[in-house]
């Protein structure tokens, strides 16, 4: 699998050398702003589509010109995701996302970018180019953070069952069971599953399902909740939901500890795999704000002291006016910023971007999204080139080369897919 991985980077690697992109670059030849999404979580993370090809195949349908995706502790899907966009002309992005803690807030009570969390924070990593041939630094707290996720999903997998079984549902799911309805529902290689929350709710709703009849099923939920629920008896989406709230968050029968690593250590796993520090701002995506992305200005301050020059939004969370006031303000500031949908429920949104409520995002406010999009496309192309991309604080005029030199790379991406495709449609009349 490594080898699929190994082979994207190559690709993108080899569409041009970085003088003849610089060239292009430096003619005006670039592509003009585009539909961009920085930011899905691919199957067999827990993710809205089915598999890889239906992502790609919703991008291409709804003209989205550049999908990123950034998956949980896993990378091995992004060759298939590569080869899949290249087949579509759709430029990749490759990118992660971690949480980690820092404890100092955690202590003082402050909320970061989780607001039922104080010290929890997400952090993302974008234009990642060294996920095939890991550092050994890399790949040991990949598998500290891995070792950590995997003990606590066990343990959360048996204490539901336990629940469960005391209130006369003998599901007989464990930890293995799980992973293989992982592995036949997005038909994925065994080891690139990691389980999360919701996966583990699905399994339990679903297994749920099998063994009472709808007609009793608002009872038996009252049992193991210990509350009526909301949901209806055939809403299994909400029902997920309500196994997660009511049994899997602190101080619930089913809550485990999460154990993270430090925000050092997060940062470190992104720079060594060769991305930028990327911070995802919540703002009015909660109410009120959390603290430390209150106002804005401080928030700049206190990731900019942290040696983050990127933030990122999922709009879908977020008023037109509140996100322009951070996304300006951000990038006054300096900062490259982008955005995306995440996915990572089972609601199947459009692939573009918007605002709370379908509102589409303020034009100047796409535009902020496509420079970005195109700043982390030229530092994943300089960096599998050996060269300097992106660096927090680096700079109006570096930032600007940045973005025309990723239009530059972008456009040269799909003109070749484009002609490639034509090829291959000629051959097969």
């Amino acid at each position: 699998m490594h080898t699929d991985a190994q082979n994207a980077l190559n690709d993108l690697q080899d569409l041009a050398s970085v003088s003849q992109i610089q060239d292009l670059a430096m003619r005006g030849t670039a592509v003009r702003p585009q539909k961009v999404n920085a930011h899905v979580h691919l199957p067999p993370n827990f993710s809205a589509f089915r598999d890889v090809q239906q992502v790609l195949d919703l991008a291409s349908r709804q003209a989205i010109g550049v999908l990123g995706a950034s998956n949980y502790y896993d990378y091995d899907v992004y060759g298939e995701f590569a080869r899949l966009a290249r087949a579509r002309s759709v430029f990749p992005l490759f990118g992660l996302e971690i949480i980690c803690r820092l404890d100092d807030l955690a202590k003082t009570g402050v909320k970061i970018n989780d607001p039922g969390n104080p010290g929890k924070f997400y952090i993302c990593g974008k234009g990642i180019t060294k996920f095939a041939a890991m550092t050994p630094e890399a790949q040991r707290l990949l598998d500290t953070i891995r070792r950590n996720d995997s003990t606590r999903m066990a343990r959360i997998v048996a204490k539901l069952a336990d629940v469960f079984d005391r209130c006369g549902v003998k599901t007989g799911l464990d930890e293995a069971a799980v992973i293989d309805g992982v592995v036949r529902r997005h038909n994925c290689p065994r080891p690139r599953v990691y389980l999360q929350e919701r996966h583990v709710c699905q399994a339990f709703q679903e297994r749920f399902f099998e063994l009472v009849p709808a007609g009793q099923r608002i009872e038996t939920l009252t049992r193991i909740f210990g509350v009526v629920p909301k949901a209806g008896p055939e809403d299994a989406v909400k029902i997920q939901n309500e196994i997660r709230s009511h049994l899997l968050k602190t101080g619930k029968s089913a809550y485990v500890e999460e154990t993270f690593i430090g925000f050092e250590d997060a940062c470190k796993l992104i720079v060594e795999l060769g991305g930028i520090p990327c911070y995802p701002t919540l703002a009015d995506g909660t109410n009120p704000i959390c603290p430390f992305e209150d106002p804005v200005e401080d928030l700049i301050e206190r990731i900019r002291q942290r040696g983050i020059g990127c933030a990122e939004f999922i709009p879908i969370r977020n008023s037109p006016a509140v996100l322009s006031a951070y996304s300006q303000a951000m990038r006054a500031a300096g900062l490259v910023v982008t955005a995306g949908t995440e996915h990572n429920t089972l609601d199947l949104l459009p692939l573009e971007p918007a605002c709370v409520n379908s509102q589409p995002i303020p034009a100047d406010v796409q535009a902020m999204f496509w420079e970005g999009a195109c700043v982390v496309a030229a530092h994943q192309f300089l960096t599998l080139h050996g060269e300097q991309g992106f660096e927090a604080g680096c700079g109006e005029g570096r930032i600007a080369s940045l973005a025309r030199l990723g239009a530059a790379i972008i456009r040269k991406y799909q003109e070749m897919g484009d002609a490639t495709n034509r090829a291959g449609a000629q051959a097969r009349r």
